[in-house]
C-alpha cells in the first residue's frame, strides 16, 4: 500500500445561513429551561471543587466576622452610656479593627482563588465546545453561519466568565451573611428582627419581576450579537466581492439594521437591570425607617438598649447589602444562563454517527471502488443523486463531469463518508465503507477541494498539514511536483512565509497549488481532485497534469472538472445530470456518441 500518514482533505464549510442556524433565536426569546441550564453549568463548577470549597470556607470566616461587627458596635455604644469605660471601649475598638483587617485580607485571598478557578472553568467550557465542533457532522457546519458559531465560542463564554467570579462569591457571602445576621438578630430581639425582615418579600417580588424581563432580553441580546458577528464575518471575508459589485451601501444598511436591533434590545435589558438596584435601595430605606420606628417604641418601654438599636440599624444595612448583591447576581445570572443555553444547544447536537460496533481498521487497500445503486438526500425526501452505479478498478482515473448542481461533489462526499448514503452502498475492495472505521478510511484519501483552505502558519506547515512528520526535503519535493516551488522561492521568506485562511498574501491560484502540494505529500491510495486546477493558468495546469500523471500511477483517482483537457486521458468519464449518470465511457467513446 502507498505510504499514507493522514488525510489531506480539508473541510471547507460554506458559511450559508439557514433556518436551523441564526433563526433559532428570535428577538424576545428567553431561556427555554433556566433551571436545567443552571444545573448543567453547575457541573463545570463542581470540577473545581477544591478551589470552590476553599473560597467557601474563607467566605464563611469572613461572613462570621462581618456579622459579628455590628454586635461589637452595639456593645461599644452601650459601654459609653452613663460614663465611658475607656478600657472596654479601647479593647472593643481594637477587636473591631482586627475584624475588619482580617476580613479585608480574606477578601483579597478568596478573590484571587475565585478568579483563577473561574478561568479554569471557562477554559474547560471553551475546550469542550471546540472539541464538540470537531465531532459534529459536516451537515451541521454546512447549515450554520460561521459568525454565529464564533459568537458562541467567544461572546457567550466570555459573558459566563465575567459572571462566574462575581456570582459565586456573592451568592456564598450573601447567603451566609443573611443566615448569620438572622441568628444574632433573633437572639437580640424578635420584634426588631421582624422590623428588619419586612423588606425581604418586597425584594423577592421586585427581583422576580425584573429578573423575568432581564432573562428574556439578555437572551435576545446574545442572539442579536450572534447575528451581528455573522454579518461582520461574512462582509470582511467577502470584502472584494462587496466592492466589486458596489454593495458597500447595502451592507452598511444591513449592518445598521441588526446593530439597531441589538442597541434596542440591549438598552431594554440594561434598563431593566438598572431599575432593580434603585428599587432595592428604596426598599432598604423602608427597612431603615421600620427599624427606627420599632426601635424607638421599644426603647420608650425600656425593652431594648440604645446599643441594640444601633446594632439593628447596622444589621439592616448589612442585610440590604447582600440583598442588593443577590439582585445584581440574579440579573447577571440571567445573562449568563442565556449564553450558557446557546452553548449547551451546540453541545446537544448529534455527533457524527459512530462507527458500527463491528467496524474494522482499513489496513490494506488495492483501490477498487464500487457504487451500487446509491441514492442520497441532504433533506429527507429530496434526493440529490439517484441510483448511481459505477465501478473504478485499481489505478484507474475516473472523471465526473456535468453542470453545476448535477451531484458531482456529492458523489465525492459519499466516497469519503462526509455523508452516508441514503440507499444503496459504496464498496472499497468489496467491503461496504460503513464497515470500516471512519478515521482509517479517510487516511486512504488525498483531497483537493475547489475552495482552497489554508491555516495560519507557514507555507511549509500548510503543505505538511496531512502528514506532520514530513521532512523539509519531502515538503520541497511535493511542492516541486505540483509546480508550487518556483513561486514559493520568490517569496521573501520562502517556505517559512506566514499565511492564513483570510489573508491575501497569495493569489487564489497559488493557494490552490499549495493545497495540491498537500495532497501530493500524503501519497494516499485514492486521490480526489474537485476542480483542483480551476484557479491556475493553462501553462501551470499542464505542468500539474504532468506531475499528476506520475502521482496517480498505481492509485485510483477521481477528478471533478469542467475543462476537457483535465479529463481527456480519464479511463472512465461519468456525465451527470440532475443527480443521475446519463452517459459513461472514455473520451473517444463519448465523442463517438
Amino acid at each position: 500500500m502507498a505510504q499514507n500518514n493522514g488525510a489531506a482533505g480539508v473541510l471547507v464549510s460554506t458559511g450559508k445561513s439557514s433556518a436551523g442556524g441564526i433563526g433559532r433565536f428570535t428577538q424576545g426569546q428567553k431561556a427555554k429551561d433556566p433551571r436545567g441550564t443552571f444545573r448543567r453549568l453547575l457541573r463545570f463548577y463542581l470540577e473545581q471543587g477544591r478551589a470552590i470549597f476553599a473560597v467557601a470556607a474563607l467566605l464563611l470566616v469572613q461572613t462570621i466576622l462581618g456579622v459579628t461587627a455590628p454586635w461589637l458596635i452595639g456593645k461599644t455604644v452601650d459601654e459609653m452610656r452613663g460614663g465611658v469605660r475607656f478600657d472596654a471601649v479601647h479593647t472593643l475598638v481594637l477587636v473591631l479593627l482586627a475584624v475588619y483587617g482580617t476580613s479585608w485580607l480574606i477578601d483579597l485571598i478568596q478573590g484571587m482563588l475565585m478568579n483563577a478557578a473561574s478561568q479554569r472553568i471557562v477554559y474547560t467550557m471553551r475546550r469542550a465546545l471546540f472539541d464538540k465542533f470537531q465531532t459534529l457532522p459536516l451537515a451541521y457546519h454546512d447549515s450554520q453561519p460561521h459568525g454565529e458559531l464564533m459568537s458562541r465560542m467567544t461572546n457567550d463564554i466570555d459573558n459566563i466568565s465575567r459572571v462566574i467570579a462575581t456570582c459565586t462569591t456573592s451568592l456564598v457571602s450573601a447567603g451566609v451573611t443573611l443566615l448569620g445576621s438572622l441568628v444574632i438578630m433573633l437572639y437580640l430581639s424578635r420584634w426588631m428582627t421582624l422590623a428588619v425582615l419586612i423588606i425581604v418579600p418586597l425584594v423577592w417580588l421586585v427581583t422576580r419581576i425584573a429578573g423575568t424581563h432581564c432573562r428574556r432580553l439578555f437572551g435576545a441580546q446574545q442572539a442579536e450579537l450572534g447575528r451581528l458577528n455573522g454579518i461582520t464575518e461574512e462582509t470582511i471575508s467577502g470584502q472584494k466581492i462587496v466592492k466589486a459589485f458596489d454593495r458597500e451601501e447595502q451592507v452598511i444598511r444591513d449592518f445598521a439594521a441588526v446593530n439597531r436591533r441589538l442597541q434596542k434590545v440591549g438598552t431594554s435589558a440594561f434598563i431593566w437591570a438598572g431599575i432593580l438596584m434603585p428599587m432595592i435601595n428604596a426598599i432598604s430605606n423602608i427597612g431603615y425607617l421600620s427599624v427606627a420606628v420599632v426601635g424607638g417604641l421599644l426603647m420608650t418601654k425600656s425593652l431594648i438598649s440604645v446599643g441594640t438599636v444601633a446594632t439593628f440599624i447596622t444589621y439592616s444595612r448589612q442585610i440590604a447589602h447582600p440583598l442588593n448583591n443577590l439582585a445584581g447576581v440574579y440579573n447577571n445570572l440571567q445573562s449568563a444562563l442565556a449564553g450558557a443555553e446557546r452553548i449547551f444547544e451546540v453541545m446537544d447536537e448529534a455527533d457524527e454517527p459512530e462507527d458500527e460496533p463491528d467496524a474494522v481498521e482499513l489496513t490494506t487497500f488495492d483501490g477498487h471502488v464500487r457504487f451500487e445503486d446509491v441514492s442520497f438526500a441532504y433533506t429527507p425526501g429530496k434526493d440529490v443523486i439517484r441510483h448511481i452505479s459505477f465501478e473504478a478498478q485499481p489505478g484507474q482515473k475516473i472523471a465526473l463531469v456535468g453542470a453545476t448542481g448535477a451531484g458531482k461533489t456529492t458523489v465525492v462526499n459519499l466516497l469519503t463518508r462526509f455523508y452516508d448514503v441514503s440507499n444503496g452502498a459504496v464498496y472499497l475492495d468489496g467491503v461496504d465503507i460503513r464497515h470500516y472505521r471512519r478515521d482509517s478510511l479517510r487516511r486512504e484519501f488525498s483531497v483537493v477541494l475547489q475552495d482552497t483552505c489554508l491555516f495560519t502558519g507557514t507555507i511549509a506547515d500548510n503543505i505538511r498539514y496531512g502528514y506532520p512528520e514530513a521532512t523539509e526535503e519531502e515538503v520541497v519535493a511535493a511542492a516541486k511536483a505540483s509546480g508550487a516551488h518556483e513561486f514559493i522561492m520568490r517569496l521573501s521568506d520562502g517556505y517559512q512565509t506566514q499565511v492564513s485562511g483570510s489573508s491575501n498574501v497569495l493569489s487564489q491560484g497559488q493557494r490552490q497549488l499549495i493545497a495540491i502540494s498537500r495532497a501530493v505529500l500524503c501519497r494516499a491510495p485514492i486521490l480526489i481532485l474537485d476542480e483542483a486546477t480551476s484557479s491556475v493558468d493553462t501553462r501551470t495546469e499542464l505542468r500539474i497534469q504532468a506531475a499528476m500523471m506520475n502521482l496517480v500511477k498505481g492509485s485510483t483517482s477521481f477528478v471533478i472538472a469542467h475543462r476537457l483537457s483535465t479529463i481527456r486521458d480519464a479511463d472512465l468519464i461519468l456525465v451527470m445530470r440532475d443527480g443521475q449518470i446519463v452517459e459513461r465511457g472514455t473520451h473517444q467513446e463519448l465523442l463517438a456518441l
